[in-house]
């Protein structure tokens, strides 16, 4: 009981900080930090999807070293990528699994199993969630869902940021155009 207790409060933890925020970055990183602590796991990371490069980006990640994170480019059609279009994805062994991408660094790092949801805004997959154990790991059904979670949730309030961002910079532009033309029209 004391695990879904924990899972509600973060998931209540979340929404309320991500209701409050205009900023995806922080959208990003608040995610993050709360399902590596309410899992109590090595770390968490938010990819986003270059459509032009075929990449994953990193939009923020919270308990693993910079080392690691920049270890290099992350292939959208290589890593994982089964976890892009068919859902939630959990890999037991990382040493022994051909989908990732550097099995090196991540033993370097000391991860042992992961975590990968996508990250689905209208119907299209726009990143991956993905969660890192020190210790092998079975991810439980409740695990997985509580993370595809956060995950949409965090996919739809980036989503919107990036809206009201685009928005706010729209109306200053046109702010802008209408001084210059009032300032025109009354020399």
């Amino acid at each position: 009981m004391k695990k879904q207790l924990i899972n509600y409060e973060t998931l209540l933890k979340v929404t309320k900080a991500i209701s409050h925020s205009k900023d995806p970055e922080e959208v990003a990183l608040i995610t993050v930090e709360s399902i590596k602590t309410a899992l109590d796991t090595k770390g968490c990371s938010l990819f986003l999807i270059n459509r032009k490069t075929n990449e994953l980006e990193l939009g923020a990640s919270f308990g693993l070293s910079d080392e690691y994170i920049n270890k290099g480019p992350l292939s959208a059609l290589r890593s994982i990528a089964q976890s892009l279009k068919e859902g939630p994805v959990a890999i037991f062994d990382v040493m022994d699994d051909p989908r990732i991408q550097y099995p090196k660094e991540a033993k370097k790092e000391g991860i042992a199993s992961l975590l990968s949801v996508p990250i689905v805004v209208g119907g299209k997959s726009i990143g991956a969630m993905r969660v890192y154990t020190s210790e092998p790991w079975d991810f439980t059904l409740e695990d997985v869902n509580f993370v595809q979670s956060l995950a949409q949730i965090a996919g739809m309030a980036i989503s919107m940021a990036r809206y009201s961002k685009g928005l706010k910079s729209s109306i200053d532009v046109l702010k802008t155009m209408r001084e210059v033309q009032t300032n025109r029209t009354t020399k």
